[in-house]
């Protein structure tokens, strides 16, 4: 079953590239606001929408792997990804409030579907669809979270970042550890389906969905 998969999430996404995730100064950057803890860039704000998005469908795809995992490998990846992004999602939404953000508070259509998917799945054909399709997105939302922390000028923003490029390595390595990731299959979503959009583009592509 060809599937896209970014992230979220940790956004989301899958993704623009992590070179158009380039924070501008921000008297460069239209749209910028000035907080107690630095100026917002839109970037920013994209950032931390779409690393909420990560956690509301990475988490229920932990839940499945814990449930039906075929190996302990995938079962312990899978709760690595209900632990990982439940303490993310606490720090997303400190932030949030912190910065007067708005956030999504359930999974896209789009994540939906892929959740749909996973369920549907069943023995090998859902451990190799939840290592790859996780694995994908993380590996995809890795570069763009590095370079959100490495440019972002808002101190508040810039603590999310390093906490989600810690919880997206923690969830790459676990996924490896199964045994069942391609890595041929990485620079892109699985041949004869259509990419996603943006940040593990939680909103069109799994994604921070790391």
């Amino acid at each position: 079953m060809a599937v896209v998969f970014t992230v979220t999430a940790l956004v989301v996404p899958v993704v623009r590239s992590a070179g158009s995730y380039r924070t501008a100064r921000a008297e460069e950057s239209p749209g910028t606001v000035q907080t107690p803890s630095g100026p917002l860039t839109p970037l920013d704000r994209d950032f931390v929408k779409r690393v909420r998005l990560a956690g509301l469908w990475e988490i229920p795809a932990g839940r499945m792997a814990v449930a039906k995992g075929g190996t302990p490998e995938v079962r312990t990846a899978g709760q690595h990804l209900i632990d990982g992004h439940t303490d993310l999602d606490r720090v997303v939404l400190d932030t949030a409030r912190t910065l007067g953000l708005g956030v999504p508070d359930e999974p896209s259509a789009q994540q939906k579907a892929w959740l749909k998917q996973l369920d549907d799945a069943q023995g090998p054909e859902f451990d190799r669809l939840f290592a790859n399709s996780v694995r994908n997105a993380h590996g995809q939302v890795f570069a763009v979270v590095a370079q959100v922390r490495a440019g972002t000028q808002n101190s508040t923003v810039r603590d999310l970042a390093t906490t989600a490029n810690s919880t997206v390595l923690d969830h790459m390595t676990v996924l490896e550890q199964t045994g069942l990731v391609k890595f041929g299959d990485l620079s892109g979503p699985p041949t004869g389906a259509s990419a996603p959009s943006s940040i593990s583009s939680p909103a069109s592509g799994p994604a921070a969905q790391r």
